[in-house]
Formats: structure tokens, C-alpha cells, sequence
């Protein structure tokens, strides 16, 4: 069985790679969405974030905190250098020097609106934080904890690689439930030695996983991103996207610059000062 799951794996990663690489022409052209813009003032300096139309429940929360003054005195609580800033947390913002920070938020949760390729984790990408998997299965956001990704750059050919994984994901998981749930079906087949009709039975729940899965067209100009600005590419469709810096990465760059102890907060106290919807 563990053959015909890898050979069928093997294969549907060749489909999908091929079909990948037959669009792959880089758009000269970055379109900036449309969104309610925030200004966001901070101890280094200032930084303006485009909150996204298409996913309204982190929009929505997101102003409503902004209007009550929130996010007046957080910490970026979190800072990991090619990666990430994080803040949001109402804890921090009496908190003293080397408590380790990152539970506090408002009381409630959001409902995960990952609206992924759309909105990815590029550079300057924000996005919202979470609990792990294990206790958040639903992926949902934190009420008021957001970062801002600064990560790393890759090649174009790693970038395309790591892109089809992604895809691919969906896809695998699905394909790997049709085994499980047709485990004695295939151990029969095994057992009788009839290797056509195993190779028959894989086409058929590649096909059904190909109907039921369809894979989105790829977009050039994540690929252009991760290999020009950077991101940080392995928290795609895990994370809720819902919004990027305008201006500002130059400040978002000094936070990640900071020295930090052993828990990532800064040494030395990040804070945001206020926060105001411009537009």
C-alpha cells in the first residue's frame, strides 16, 4: 500500500508541476488592492497598513480596535529577524522587562479568511496569529495579535518548488483518505498478487482526486515576490492574510533589527504609540 500511495503521489506532483511551469510568464504590472488604509505610529517611526476588502471579519475587528485605542501602547512582543514582528497583545503594555509575552488578546477569536493565492505571505505582508493546529484545528485568528513578515528570498526555482507543494497539499490529503478508507480493498488486491488491477485502482483515485481537488492556475507574480522581496512562503493557506504594508518597511525593518532575549521580545521596549484609520 505504501508503494501505491507514493507512486500515485509521485505522479500527481508531475502533473502538477508541468501544468504549473506551462504559465509561468512573470506580470510586469502589481495592482494594489483595494482597502481602508491605518496608520500606525511607533516608538522607530511610522507605518501605513492596507487592510483588505475580501477578508471583512479581520478588517472589521481590526478598525473597531483601532477606534477604541486598542492597540494605544502595545509591544511588538515577538520579533524574529528574517521572519517576522508581532504584536496585538494587551499584556505587554505594562509589562516588565523579560516577561514573556503573546497570551493576552481581547476575549474572542476570528473565523479563519484565508483567501490564499490571492494574499500570501510576501514581504510586508499582515497577517493574523494564532494557536497551533493541535488546539485550532479551524485556523482561527487571534482577536487582536497580528505580524507584519519581512522573511527571506529564494531562488525562482525554489519559489516554483515550494509553491507546487503547497498546491499540492489539498490534493494529497485527499487522495491519502481514499486509501484509508479503501485500506481492505487494496490489502485484498496485494494479497491476490494482482498488480493491474493496483495500478488500475490508482488511476481511478487519481482521477477522483483530480474532480474533486482542482488545482488553481499559479501566479507569476508570487513566484516574482518571493524571489525579488522575500516572504515567508511555509505559513501560506495556514495563516489569514488581511492586509500589507504600504509605507513604512524601513521602520518594520528597524523592529526586526532589535536585540532580543531568549523569549524573542526586544531588549529594549518596541512600542506602538497610536493608531488612526485614514481613509
Amino acid at each position: 500500500m505504501n508503494k501505491l500511495i507514493i507512486a500515485a503521489l509521485m505522479l500527481l506532483s508531475v502533473m502538477s508541476i508541468n501544468a504549473q511551469n506551462s504559465n509561468n510568464k512573470m506580470n510586469d504590472t502589481v495592482s494594489v488592492p483595494e482597502g481602508t488604509i491605518v496608520d500606525v505610529q511607533t516608538s522607530l517611526g511610522d507605518i501605513k497598513i492596507l487592510l483588505y476588502n475580501d477578508t471583512p471579519k479581520h478588517r472589521d475587528n481590526f478598525l473597531k480596535l483601532v477606534k477604541e485605542g486598542y492597540y494605544n501602547g502595545v509591544l511588538f512582543h515577538r520579533v524574529i529577524k528574517d521572519f517576522m514582528v508581532q504584536t496585538g497583545d494587551p499584556d505587554s503594555k505594562n509589562a516588565a522587562p523579560g516577561r514573556q509575552l503573546g497570551t493576552g488578546d481581547p476575549g474572542y477569536t476570528i473565523e479563519a479568511e484565508i483567501v490564499y493565492p490571492k494574499h500570501y505571505h510576501k514581504y510586508g505582508a499582515v497577517a493574523a496569529a494564532r494557536t497551533g493546529d493541535a488546539f485550532n484545528p479551524q485556523k482561527r485568528s487571534s482577536g487582536s495579535q497580528f505580524y507584519i513578515v519581512t522573511g527571506r528570498k529564494m531562488s525562482p526555482q525554489q519559489a516554483e518548488t515550494m509553491i507546487s507543494r503547497k498546491a499540492m497539499a489539498p490534493r494529497q490529503s485527499y487522495f491519502r483518505e481514499l486509501v484509508r478508507q479503501n485500506q481492505d480493498k487494496i490489502k485484498a488486491l496485494q494479497e491476490a498478487g494482482d498488480e493491474q488491477a493496483l495500478k488500475d485502482l490508482q488511476q481511478e483515485y487519481i482521477r477522483l482526486t483530480e474532480a474533486a481537488v482542482p488545482m488553481a492556475e499559479p501566479d507569476p507574480q508570487m513566484v516574482k515576490d518571493y524571489s525579488t522581496i522575500g516572504g515567508a512562503q511555509n505559513l501560506d493557506a495556514d495563516y489569514t492574510v488581511f492586509g500589507e504594508v504600504l509605507e513604512g518597511m524601513d521602520v518594520v525593518e528597524k523592529i526586526q533589527n532589535a536585540q532580543t532575549d531568549r523569549n524573542d521580545r526586544p531588549v529594549e521596549d518596541i512600542r506602538i504609540i497610536s493608531m488612526k484609520v485614514e481613509k
